[in-house]
C-alpha cells in the first residue's frame, strides 16, 4: 500500500514539475536598462520601465524591418534610421527591386539582402527619398508593397510617394521633404499634407520630413514600440543631441511621452551631490530631453526614470534616491557601489 501511495505521489510530483517547467515566463522587452534581467510569472507591465511584458521566448525574435532601397536613394535617409533601429534591437534587412546592387547618391555601392521576389515577411516596411518621387511610379514595386501585411509603414523624405501610390496615405495626414510638399499634395489630393513638421504619426503610418528628420521619426517609433528609455538610450549612444522627444504631429492613440514625469516631479532630484574621489556631480532637468541628466567633469550622462525615487544609469545600474522626513531628497545610492552619496546643495 505504501509503495503504491509513494508511486502515485511520485507521478503527481513529476507531472506538476513538468507543468511548472512549461509555465510561461514573462519579461520586459530589452530596453538597455537593469530591468532587462527581470522575470515575472504573470503578464502585465514591467515594474521598472512600464513596458508591456512579453513571453520570454519571444525576446529573441526582434521586430523585422524591411528597408526598400531604389537607385539614387539618399544615404542619410536610410543610414540614419538604420543606425537607430539596429542599436535599439530591431532586425533590419534591405530590399531592392531585382536584388541587384544600387548606387546611393552616385557614390555608395549598396548590396541588398533580397529582391522583392524573395524578401521575407517584415513587421515594418520603410521607404526613403532620393529619386523616390520617380521610383515610386514603378508598378511592380507598388504591387509588392500592396501585398505586404505589416504593423507599421515608415517613410523618410520622398519615400512617402511610395505609400501614396499604394493608396496607403489615402485619407491620412503626411509630410515629406520640403521641396516635394507641393508635388505630394498635387499627386495625392486625398492626403492632408503638412508642412513645418519633423514627422507625422498616424498610428500605423509614420512619415517624416527629409534626411535628418528620419532619425527623429525612427527614434519616435522606437519610443512607441520599446519605450521612451530605449529611444533616449539610442539617441545617447548615437551622440544625437538634436532629438526633441515628441517633436512631431502625433495623431495616433499611442503617445509614448504622455506618462513621462514632468519638470515639477523631477525637480526634487535636482542639485549637487557628492561623487567618487572627492568629486561632485550635478543633476538637472533637461528641457529638450524631458528628463534628468547627470553633469560630471567628463561630460553629461542621461539618467533613465524607472519609478518614483528610482532611475537607471547608462551602465544599467539602479540609482535610488533617499529623502528625509520632509520628503526632501538628501542622497542617492548606486547598485554595486557600497556608498551613500549625499546632497551638498
Amino acid at each position: 500500500m505504501f509503495t503504491r501511495l509513494f508511486f502515485m505521489l511520485f507521478v503527481f510530483c513529476s507531472s506538476f514539475a513538468q507543468l511548472s517547467a512549461q509555465a510561461i515566463v514573462y519579461a520586459c522587452p530589452p530596453c538597455n536598462s537593469s530591468c532587462d534581467e527581470l522575470r515575472y510569472d504573470h503578464p502585465g507591465s514591467c515594474s521598472h520601465c512600464g513596458m508591456a511584458l512579453i513571453n520570454e521566448n519571444e525576446i529573441d525574435q526582434p521586430m523585422k524591418i524591411a528597408f526598400f532601397l531604389q537607385p539614387g536613394v539618399e544615404i542619410l535617409d536610410f543610414a540614419g534610421p538604420l543606425e537607430v533601429f539596429s542599436y535599439a534591437g530591431f532586425e533590419v534587412f534591405t530590399v531592392t527591386k531585382d536584388g541587384g546592387n544600387i548606387i546611393s547618391q552616385g557614390v555608395l555601392n549598396v548590396q541588398p539582402d533580397y529582391s522583392i521576389s524573395n524578401a521575407p515577411e517584415a513587421d515594418i516596411i520603410a521607404f526613403f527619398g532620393g529619386n523616390g518621387s520617380n521610383s515610386s511610379k514603378d508598378s511592380e514595386v507598388i504591387d509588392w508593397l500592396k501585398r505586404q501585411e505589416v504593423d507599421y509603414y515608415f517613410s523618410v523624405c520622398t519615400g512617402a510617394f511610395f505609400l501614396g501610390e499604394a493608396q496607403i496615405l489615402k485619407g491620412q495626414t503626411a509630410t515629406t521633404f520640403h521641396s516635394a510638399l507641393d508635388e505630394l499634395e498635387r499627386r495625392f489630393p486625398d492626403t492632408d499634407v503638412r508642412r513645418d513638421v519633423r514627422f507625422v504619426d498616424n498610428g500605423k503610418i509614420i512619415t517624416t520630413a527629409g534626411i535628418s528628420a528620419g532619425i527623429d521619426g525612427a527614434l519616435h517609433l522606437v519610443a512607441r514600440i520599446r519605450g521612451f528609455n530605449a529611444a533616449r538610450s539610442t539617441a545617447y549612444y548615437m551622440e544625437y543631441d538634436k532629438w526633441v522627444p515628441g517633436e512631431g504631429l502625433l495623431l495616433g492613440s499611442e503617445n509614448p511621452y504622455d506618462t513621462l514625469p514632468g519638470r515639477a516631479e523631477l525637480s526634487a532630484y535636482e542639485g549637487t551631490f557628492e561623487w567618487t574621489d572627492g568629486q561632485q556631480l550635478g543633476i538637472k532637468f533637461d528641457q529638450r530631453e524631458k528628463s534628468l541628466v547627470v553633469i560630471l567633469p567628463s561630460g553629461r550622462l542621461p539618467l533613465f526614470y524607472s519609478q518614483k525615487d528610482e532611475f537607471t544609469d547608462v551602465d544599467g545600474d539602479v540609482v535610488r534616491f533617499q529623502s528625509d522626513d520632509t520628503k526632501k531628497v538628501i542622497s542617492f545610492t548606486v547598485d554595486g557601489r557600497n556608498q551613500v552619496f549625499k546632497r551638498i546643495k
